[in-house]
């Protein structure tokens, strides 16, 4: 018993020694903000009675804290974002980053790297935003295609000393950018893959004396990790060439060794521990999105060979994750009332009753359809007269209350400043947009105007067994009046045969999508929505003879060229 003990406290002695001898870094990192460093009911954790989010003053209260304790203790403290600073909240979309980068600067950040939404704004705008910040703009795989140098003003790393260490970050950003957003807000730039980069600067930074190499990617870790991983890795999916979307922070991290560390962002999730590659071990962290945490992490770093020695996760429960909750994290009260300054400059008449709802609009629901979802499509083909609407099943990023409606409401539901454009197109042209979406796994449409019935068992671009334009049966002759938005008709969500769309035959509208929604509230309120009979999956249906008689009409040629 006595050997026990003895032999314990030895240990204890050991580690104590062993402890003294690394030098502790904290990383506190954001991701995926998207604009919420104001005030908002947590309504994920608690629906009917959630607690407040405290945002940026929250935030603000726990890193000045956090950089109090490390200077008592003689400890670095680094404060990095890896993107989707801005668009999402009022304050972040109406500002077009401009507060957010205000914030980010009262709070000293060491870092950005840019995001795929920091483009939802033209880039000679977000260039007047990002020259307000007062610390380094990353991005190594962004380039002027013009002449190959990087994106102005984007530095493809840093390397900060502190305490001894030489810790270089090198930024990198997805380049599903070019796919996700309206590529006049990328004309002149070329997203390199990042496999292809990272390797020359990390030997890059490595011959500068870098002693850890740490990654801040708009790249995130897949919802599922080890299923991704299984998928990806273990079956070699990651090296497929067909791949539609480009490595995530998993997939680089098993591509390209030498990376000690990433944070990464763009997929919104958050992992209390981070994933660590079995090969390359380098460690990945992320955080959920919105502003409703912030990360932490203490690396410790042995003080001779100036590597990793361990990580320490300061949350009990949750990890690398602090929830940023207002009773937990109690706000800053002078950031609150800058931040607050700032929301009421962007956000005025947005507290404004608009509507009514009978009902609570839900964006869940069954396939293609959700209430909310319904709604806004039938909002969007009113608003600008359309025979038939569609949208990807996307960019729905709020439920609305029963009763009154506020344009704030809205705003939280179609964040994203979307525009509808109206396209006079043969219905031949219309089906085979329909087949794209439910080709091999696409999951369909939101949809208004149609009635759409598909089999999954037939083959792809031959799916659609049913379809009714307007009640009546399709015409593949017939010219249509289709509502959609420029997000979409710029080729993204697979829909690429859009681009191909002659230009006589666009309308834009210049329509706000989330403004089509307001009008629809003030014009029919009180307002209600429903699952109905507009779009189907039934793998047991054949085609209707109808819609046997129309393909005999159709030239299938032309379709197939399309």
């Amino acid at each position: 018993m006595k050997k026990t003990i003895l032999f314990i406290l030895i240990n204890l002695i050991l580690f104590s020694i062993s402890n003294a001898e690394n030098i502790r870094i904290h990383f506190l990192y954001s991701n995926d903000v998207h604009g919420g460093i104001d005030e908002v009911p947590a309504t994920f954790m608690n629906p009917e009675y959630p607690p407040l989010l405290g945002g940026g003053a929250s935030a603000a209260a726990y890193i000045k804290q956090v950089r109090k304790n490390a200077r008592q203790n003689n400890e670095a403290v680094l404060l990095i974002d890896q993107g989707d600073i801005y668009t999402g909240h009022p304050i972040g979309t109406i500002s077009k980053g401009r507060a957010i980068i205000k914030f980010m600067n009262m709070m000293n950040y060491d870092l950005m790297t840019l995001g795929n939404h920091e483009f939802d704004i033209p880039l000679d705008e977000l260039k007047e935003t990002l020259s307000l910040a007062e610390f380094p703009i990353l991005s190594a795989n962004i380039i002027v295609k013009d002449t190959g140098e990087l994106m102005p003003p984007c530095k493809p790393y840093i390397i900060k000393e502190v305490n001894g260490v030489k810790i270089a970050i090198i930024g990198l950003t997805t380049t599903d950018t070019e796919k996700m957003t309206n590529p006049d807000n990328v004309k002149g730039l070329k997203f390199l893959p990042p496999a292809d980069v990272l390797p020359k600067y990390i030997k890059e930074v490595k011959d500068k004396g870098a002693d850890l190499v740490v990654v801040s990617g708009h790249l995130g870790i897949p919802y599922d990790a080890m299923a991704s991983y299984k998928r990806d890795i273990v079956q070699g999916h990651v090296f497929d060439e067909y791949r539609a979307w480009g490595d995530n922070a998993q997939q680089l991290a098993y591509k390209v060794p030498g990376i000690d560390i990433m944070f990464a962002g763009h997929i919104h999730v958050g992992y209390k521990k981070p994933w660590e590659d079995p090969n390359t071990h380098t460690l990945i962290f992320q955080n959920y999105a919105y502003g409703s945490n912030i990360g932490h992490v203490i690396i410790e770093v042995n003080k001779e060979t100036k590597t990793i020695a361990g990580y320490e996760l300061p949350a009990y429960i949750d990890g690398s994750l602090i929830t940023l909750l207002a009773d937990e994290q109690i706000p800053d009260s002078v950031v609150r009332a800058k931040i607050k300054a700032m929301q009421d400059e962007a956000e005025k008449g947005m507290d404004e009753i608009i509507g009514i709802s009978t009902m609570y609009l839900t964006r869940s629901g069954s396939g293609a359809q959700s209430p909310l979802g319904n709604l806004v499509l039938d909002a969007m083909k009113e608003e600008v007269g359309a025979d038939f609407a569609f949208l990807n099943l996307g960019g729905i990023r709020a439920d609305i209350d029963k009763g009154p409606v506020t344009y704030r409401e809205i705003f939280d539901v179609l964040p994203f400043t979307s525009q509808i454009v109206t396209l006079n197109i043969s219905g031949a042209l219309l089906k085979k947009i329909i087949e794209v979406r439910v080709s091999y796994t696409h999951h369909g449409l939101r949809i208004s105007g149609g009635e759409v019935v598909y089999n999954t068992t037939l083959p792809n671009f031959e799916r659609v067994t049913s379809l009714k334009i307007g009640g009546e049966y399709w015409n593949p002759n017939k010219i249509y009046k289709v509502a959609t938005t420029d997000f979409l008709l710029q080729g993204n969500a697979s829909l690429t045969l859009l681009t191909r769309v002659p230009e006589e035959q666009i309308e834009y509208n210049y329509i706000v999508l989330r403004d089509a929604l307001a009008n629809y509230f003030r014009k029919h309120s009180p307002v209600s929505a429903s699952i109905d009979n507009r779009w189907k999956k039934d793998d047991n249906s054949k085609l209707t003879p109808e819609m046997e008689k129309a393909l005999e009409q159709m030239d299938v040629e032309k379709y197939n060229n399309f």
